[in-house]
């Protein structure tokens, strides 16, 4: 039974990357409706995917297997899902009620408080990285008989806030993705194209948010990457119309 139901979860995967493929073939005899409305579309099934999963994910607070680092002054690891939601806003266009993105935020934190020691000619360096990082820190002046500070000591909280924010630009007909603070203490900018922008694909992402694989970092270039593509004639001002964030879980 339990091949069985793999054979049709392979057979139905198959079938919806051929069906996209035609989609995907078909692009410049669609209306400019039709490729806004699937853009929008696959945006929805995303925002309901990462609802879910954020929801099970602060249940089970799984341990991420990433790495955060500082330099060599700093690494936090062994963090665990502690919790996360994921918002959405809409906009007017070309007559539509559009998505116009789909982001989503969650926290790692760790048990264990941290103390670090650094030489006076390193706390700047350290507090501003600190900072930029968004992680949790008291400091404290170390000082001689003298008053003269002879090192600076940082408590370290453990915990590291992550998003991913999804911007769709019908005009180009592509999906802006930008990874912050995912598998290290950066930003990535990612471009998809819609058909591209599938289950196997949102998998993925939740498998390099847990730090299981990097998948998803293959599936589509940098953006700025690759050649500009042909965008629908939208002629109709943007004007927002809704906002909805969800409560967190």
């Amino acid at each position: 039974m339990a091949r069985s139901e793999n054979n049709a979860s392979s057979l139905l995967n198959r079938l919806r990357q051929q069906s996209d493929a035609v989609r995907a073939a078909e692009t410049p005899q669609r209306s400019t409706e039709d490729i806004l409305q699937d853009i929008d579309q696959r945006l929805w099934r995303l925002y309901r995917f990462l609802d879910e999963v954020l929801a099970h994910l602060a249940v089970i607070k799984p341990v991420v297997g990433h790495a955060f680092r500082i330099d060599q002054l700093l690494t936090l690891s062994g963090l665990q899902f502690e919790q996360g939601f994921v918002s959405y806003r809409r906009r007017h266009l070309a007559g539509q009620e559009l998505l116009d993105y789909v982001e989503a935020f969650y926290r790692l934190t760790g048990s264990k408080p941290m103390r670090l020691r650094v030489p006076p000619s390193a706390v700047g360096n350290l507090e501003n990285r600190l900072r930029n990082a968004g992680i949790p820190f008291r400091y404290e002046a170390e000082i001689d008989e003298r008053k003269v500070i002879k090192a600076g000591v940082f408590f370290v909280t453990p915990a590291v806030t992550a998003s991913v924010r999804f911007d769709p630009d019908y005009r180009s007909q592509e999906i802006g993705v930008r990874l912050t603070n995912v598998d290290r203490f950066e930003s990535v900018n990612l471009e998809f194209k819609p058909e591209q922008f599938v289950e196997a694909a949102f998998e993925d992402l939740v498998g390099m948010m847990l730090g299981e694989s990097n998948a998803f970092l293959r599936r589509a270039p940098l953006a700025g990457v690759g050649a500009a593509r042909k965008a629908p004639a939208i002629d109709e001002p943007v004007v927002y119309r809704v906002e909805k964030t969800l409560r967190q879980r």
